[in-house]
């Protein structure tokens, strides 16, 4: 397929545009830089430096038809959202609707479109399904669930087949595609920052969440698994229907859980330093991943999307199915770690695998190398070995 890659610069987009090339496809990148980076650009990809409201309607309308769009760019910041929410308003939800247009003056038939988490905002059940009500506690938030219904409109009206992929919080590193942030806000990168002396002490926005620790509590999901549900979710759109999944792993760890874990790992103390709550940050986010692990409908719902009453699953029937798990016992070799969507189809517990595998690519910093790590309950990880290199 011919496709483009909005924000294919980026951390997620040029994973999943250099797991597209692999698969054969052809990719054009689109991306204004502003905070992408060209040498992330996946090698045989075309780029388009530009905004999409500028340059969408040309690029799509050049050469031979194109078959889907994956819609990754877009302002991502809770914080800055909270201080500029015009910037949220103009570029993810304005961004978005000239995507659209652009699209359907091409006759673009399919679109993946990079949701949040955010949209679900303080849940009120967790871990958090579909059917939960949108209450967005930030614009970030609202803008995305904005464009969600945004697209929902436009599949009941034009006919576009849509997939909103819903991210609980990403980590991990695809060979050289790994997170690169000129401002870093996540968890995992800054943790390991410390650890390589690139910081002095990680911030901890807040002890006295609701949590059992005080700290808040994410769900985390490899960057590599998320590029495959990408292109799983590519083949599986249907004309006129709009559904959303949720992707994560369906197990919380909190701030100090990850910082421990990374002390264990790297050997250094990783020092941390509380700082105030960040405004609109929830206690606690963790993916219902029902939908994406068996495809069951659901029905009713206020965050039920337009189009069709059957939900399908994004499965691929030849992958392998994980194996259950089985405490203080090895579950797999260093060569045959399954993958998120194994372990949610499997209906096995994936926490401890998922959270290993986020910490083995987590960073450029550390070298793959593979040991194996008592996680305090007596399953063991699998983590990132204490090698330095040369930071990117």
């Amino acid at each position: 397929m011919r496709l483009l890659i909005t924000g294919g610069a980026g951390y997620i987009g040029s994973v999943v545009a250099f797991r597209l090339l692999r698969a054969g496809h052809q990719v054009t990148v689109l991306d204004d830089l502003s905070t992408g980076h060209p040498d992330a650009v996946a090698q045989g990809a075309v780029l388009v430096r530009g905004r999409i409201q500028d340059a969408a309607d040309a690029v799509l309308s050049d050469g031979p038809a194109y078959d889907g769009v994956l819609h990754f760019a877009a302002r991502s910041l809770v914080a800055e959202s909270v201080s500029h929410p015009e910037r949220y308003w103009r570029d993810n939800v304005g961004g978005t609707l000239a995507l659209l247009d652009a699209m359907r003056s091409a006759a673009v038939p399919r679109l993946v479109f990079s949701s949040t988490a955010a949209t679900y905002g303080q849940p009120t059940e967790v871990p958090i399904p579909e059917t939960a009500p949108p209450r967005p506690t930030n614009p970030y938030g609202a803008s995305k669930l904005a464009v969600d219904m945004m697209i929902s409109s436009e599949s009941a009206a034009h006919g576009l087949g849509a997939t909103s992929l819903r991210y609980f919080n990403v980590a991990g590193a695809v060979g050289r595609y790994g997170e690169r942030h000129t401002v870093e806000t996540h968890l995992m990168p800054i943790a390991l920052q410390v650890a390589a002396g690139q910081r002095e002490a990680l911030p901890v926005y807040g002890d006295d969440w609701p949590t059992p620790d005080g700290t808040c509590i994410r769900d985390y999901i490899h960057v590599a698994d998320l590029a495959e549900a990408h292109l799983l979710a590519l083949a599986a759109v249907q004309p006129g229907e709009h559904h959303v999944y949720n992707l994560g792993n369906g197990a919380g760890f909190s701030v100090l859980e990850v910082v421990e874990a990374v002390r264990r790992v790297t050997g250094h103390p990783v020092p941390t330093a509380v700082a105030p709550r960040r405004a609109g940050d929830p206690a606690a986010l963790v993916a219902g991943s029902a939908r994406i692990r068996d495809g069951s409908p659901t029905p009713g719902g206020s965050n039920r999307c337009a189009g069709g009453s059957e939900v399908r699953p994004l499965s691929a029937p030849s992958r392998r199915r994980a194996k259950p798990v089985t405490r203080g016992q090895p579950q797999w070799s260093s060569g045959d770690r399954p993958s998120v969507l194994d372990g949610l189809r499997a209906s096995a517990h994936p926490s401890s695998t998922v959270f290993a595998r986020a910490l083995i690519r987590t960073s450029m910093v550390f070298a793959p190398t593979l040991i194996r790590l008592d996680d305090g309950g007596g399953a063991l990880l699998w983590a990132a070995a204490p090698v330095l290199r040369g930071s990117r």
